[in-house]
This record gives structure tokens, sequence and C-alpha cells, in this order.
């Protein structure tokens, strides 16, 4: 198939995102809802600029943008990590969770099936892409709270892979977070950010197990999406700039950070990982 993903940071070559048309904050998450109830202001203006430096951001590192059609009956559709996943053996459709969110799947089937196609649908409970970790050829994880992504939906996407051989673990958190991107992202093939005192010792212990050196993150740090971030490869990860004291922790261990303003995103609920679905990442196996 033309679009195929073998790991979270192969480097990014094609990458999968929505125009922010219709986008406004939502309660959908316990972040919005914070966000809601505080005096933030949305600002449509700052906003759009934020937009347009992730644009550039993307644009710098030679990827290539491909894009959804936007709904204006769908202002979350900008966080298209949760409407499909993209393995190496094809894009999956998955499940979402939300009636508020459930349209839109229809953006994502017109523009896949102008292509080559799926290479499955998920159709058990519900699994979202934000819980989705294609950790590096042969390891997959799956967060499961049982709201956005359900161990039954976990279970058959996970089946998928074991099928090919691959080492899956469904890891369980609580609901608070959203999805695990939320706790947990692949900065490199061997640098994790995660949150361990949400996670647990065990997590870590597995992340270690692999070889992966974690970047710890407080539970403030979480609640700002600063977990949050998006690996180019090689060595590079866009992260937004609040996320201040993880980006210096990363650059520590050598990695290039780009921190693009995003605060008007991560404010709803979602930043840098949560808005972009790669497509195609060069192969790490």
């Amino acid at each position: 198939m033309q679009w195929t993903v073998d790991s979270e940071t192969g480097v990014l070559t094609d990458v999968l995102l929505c125009p922010p048309d219709h986008y406004h904050w939502l309660e959908t998450n316990a972040v919005a809802v914070s966000t809601l109830a505080s005096s933030a202001q949305f600002d449509r203006a700052t906003m759009l600029r934020q937009w347009d430096g992730l644009i550039a951001a993307l644009e710098g590192a030679e990827v290539n943008l491909h894009f959804l059609k936007p709904s204006a009956a769908h202002p979350y559709q900008v966080y298209t990590r949760d409407s499909s996943q993209t393995t190496p053996w094809g894009p999956i459709l998955t499940q979402l969770a939300l009636p508020q969110r459930r349209g839109e799947y229809a953006a994502v089937l017109d523009f896949h099936l102008a292509a080559d196609g799926f290479h499955r649908f998920a159709s058990e409970g519900v699994v979202e892409g934000g819980d989705i970790h294609v950790v590096r050829p042969g390891l997959l994880i799956i967060g499961h709270s049982g709201v956005r992504t359900n161990r039954t939906g976990a279970e058959q996407f996970a089946g998928w892979f074991k099928q090919q051989g691959w080492e899956t673990r469904l890891e369980e958190f609580p609901a608070h977070f959203l999805h695990l991107d939320v706790l947990f992202c692949m900065a490199t093939d061997r640098i994790a950010v995660a949150c361990i005192d949400v996670l647990g010792e065990d997590f870590a212990r597995y992340l270690k197990a692999h070889d992966i050196d974690i970047v710890e993150a407080s539970y403030p740090e979480v609640m700002a999406m600063s977990c949050n971030l998006l690996s180019l490869g090689a060595t590079r990860v866009i992260s937004p700039a609040h996320s201040v004291r993880i980006n210096a922790e990363l650059r520590a261990r050598g990695v290039t950070v780009i921190d693009p303003p995003l605060d008007m995103f991560a404010r709803g609920g979602g930043s840098i990982h949560c808005m972009t679905m790669p497509l195609k990442r060069e192969a790490l196996a």
C-alpha cells in the first residue's frame, strides 16, 4: 500500500492534517472542561497563526502535507490522530467513541478510498488513534481507559499485530487523561516522554527493558498537553513552545526540538501528536 508506518519515530515523509476552519473548544475531555471553566478566552486569530506556524514547521522539515476536507459539524476534526491509524500493512479506520466525533469517519473514508483504501476496519468496541503507539518494528502499545478506547477495541486492534508476530502491551489508565498520548509519546526510538506518576513503575520498567530512556512529566505538564509531541525522525521532534522544561530535557539528550506555539489547541485538549496522523515514515525495520 502507499501509506505504511512501522514506528513512531522513523523519518516522517507524509502526514494527514485537517485545517481548523471550524475549530473551537468543546467539552470533550478533562483538559477542555477545565479550560472552559476558567477565564481563558478562545482567540481565533491566534489559533490560525499557531496553525500557520505548525504548517511552517512541518514544511521546514520537508514533510509532505495531506489534508482532510473540514466539516462545520465536526470542530475537533483537526485532531486527525484519532480517526485512523497507519500501520505497516496500510491504514486502519478506527472506531470513535464520542457521538459528536463519530461523523469524522466520512472525510477519512473519502481521503483513503481515493488512494489505496484500508487494510482493515475496527469493528469491536471503540479504539482511537491517540491510544495507539506503533513504538518500533515488532512493538505495539495500546492504551485503554474504557471510554475513548475500551479493552474490546484495544484487543481487536492488537490482535492484528499479534498475528504478524508483534509484541503487544495493553495499558490501562484513568479516563481522566483522555488518551495514552496525553501521558506518553516517543521522541526518538530510544527516548520517551511519560508521566510515570500516573502510568506507574511497571510501565517504566517495561520501557527500560526495551532500552527506552524516559523524560518524566508531571501532572501539571500532562494537563498542559506537554507529553504530546511529534517525532520527525532523525532525532527531531515538534513539541509545543509552552513545554519549556520537557523541551530542555530533550535538547539535553541531543534531540533537536522545533517548538511552535500551540496553546490554543492544547487548551482544547489536544496538541501536535493529536493533530497529525503520519501516513508514511521511512522504515526502521
